[in-house]
């Protein structure tokens, strides 16, 4: 046993110091990145935030509304190799752009994503999910992934140490997701006391990862727009929502009414209610590590991204980022104490 004494940092334990800005406006400011990826050379443009590869957020439906300001859905990976052929088919020639197939690491998996690549080469990002990403049976699945499917942009997770995004990255991930127990509807941090702090590891896991030409995605944790500007602002190349894009009408979960308002189940993916609607329920040798909370039904989603992208703006705004590309470099974090910390997060 050993204990790390380094101070290690979430979203609500700093702020950003504010700087001198040339900026007139925040319509001024540029929130779409170029990126070229490490083993395909292939480049992508566009606002490098990712709806989460969960069945009430990464729905077909999110993946339309969202294309619209060039922004990438992760679609679950709950969805038949003939529902996908029924999606891609009535949809406009470039949004595989922005559309990540997902999978898990099983032997069914496999078969199934090969089919869809197989029909549908154009989609480009493969996203293989798990929770614990630190499993050398995860390594080898995405080595085997790379080498079938060399042309693929392949994003992997979830980890949060730097020694893992190098490992993955080397074996032939392209971007790798980081994030193991931050967001509001995973209880991995309760049920098993693994977990790290959101934004230490986006650092951490960010220097890793560029000093090898990789990137990150800030997966979990983020509530609010401000949330969002600190994950980028710490380093992270993509940032994954979940919970903010979750209750509007593109999402998945039931819809429910009571009282005359209406909500819509948002659930993890290790939840209760995800394994028995996917997996016949929780099998005896584990434990739920998620929970299923009711959501205020929020309407369209278009308006949630207006505001989130308004907000990163005005972060860039205040630090004197004229792109988000900047963010990083012109960001100074102040340390909040106790007892602001308080008043900060009510």
């Amino acid at each position: 046993m050993r204990i790390e004494n380094d101070i290690k940092l979430g979203f609500k334990d700093v702020m950003f110091r504010p700087k001198r800005s040339t900026l007139k406006s925040r319509s001024e400011v540029d929130l779409e990145r170029e990126f070229t990826f490490l083993h395909t050379q292939k480049k992508w443009k566009g606002t490098p935030i990712i709806a989460a590869n969960m069945d009430t957020v990464g729905t077909f439906e999110m993946a339309v509304e969202l294309a619209k300001d060039k922004i990438i859905t992760a679609v679950h990976k709950h969805y038949t190799v003939e529902e996908w052929s029924e999606f891609i088919e009535n949809q406009h020639t470039s949004i595989h752009q922005y559309i990540a197939l997902s999978t898990g690491t099983g032997k069914a998996d496999e078969e199934k994503i090969k089919k869809i690549l197989d029909k549908h080469p154009q989609i480009e990002f493969l996203c293989i999910d798990v929770a614990n990403g630190y499993s050398e049976h995860f390594v080898q699945f995405v080595k085997k992934a790379r080498q079938d499917f060399p042309d693929k942009i392949i994003i992997a997770g979830n980890v949060v140490t730097g020694e893992m995004v190098e490992e993955l990255l080397l074996v032939g991930a392209d971007i790798i997701k980081v994030g193991i127990g931050p967001g509001s509807v995973c209880t991995t941090r309760v049920k098993t006391g693994v977990g790290y702090p959101q934004l230490s590891a986006i650092i951490e896991c960010s220097d890793a990862a560029h000093g090898l030409k990789g990137h990150i995605i800030a997966d979990g944790g983020c509530k609010v727009p401000g949330d969002v500007a600190k994950a980028f602002g710490g380093g992270a190349d993509f940032v994954m929502l979940g919970g903010m894009l979750a209750g509007h009408e593109e999402s998945g979960g039931e819809m429910i009414e009571e009282d005359g308002k209406k909500f819509k189940l948002f659930y993890g993916m290790s939840s209760k209610t995800a394994m028995d609607k996917h997996a016949g329920g929780v099998a005896e040798y584990r434990a739920s590590e998620g929970k299923t909370v009711k959501i205020k039904y929020k309407g369209n989603v278009s308006e949630t991204v207006k505001d989130i992208l308004g907000g990163v703006r005005s972060t860039c705004t205040y630090v004197g980022a004229s792109t988000l590309k900047e963010l990083s470099k012109r960001t100074t974090f102040i340390r909040v104490q106790e007892q602001e910390n308080q008043v900060f997060n009510d």
